[in-house]
């Protein structure tokens, strides 16, 4: 039962079924939809940061590598960790 729950809140959480793979081409992507291991940088996803952070945003290789290592965290956290880092440099 436990299983189901967990199952059911995580399907609602990120609008997409467990078993089904996010397309990161089209599917909507919001600050809640989770990171997975399938992660692509694609025009859909630099769309969602742009409209995120504005038009200065731009992939590095650091942060992309943050992206492909943070499976499980949300697109609300990768915001927050691309202003982290530009507010570094």
């Amino acid at each position: 039962m436990r299983g189901i729950i967990i199952t059911a809140i995580i399907s609602i959480h990120t609008g997409t079924a467990m078993t089904e793979r996010r397309d990161w081409h089209s599917d909507p992507i919001t600050g809640e939809t989770l990171i997975d291991a399938d992660y692509r940088n694609t025009q859909n996803v630099r769309r969602f940061f742009k409209a995120e952070i504005g038009d200065h945003f731009s992939f590095d290789r650091p942060f992309m590598a943050w992206m492909k290592a943070n499976a499980g965290a949300t697109m609300g956290d990768a915001v927050a960790e691309w202003l982290r880092r530009k507010a570094r440099s």
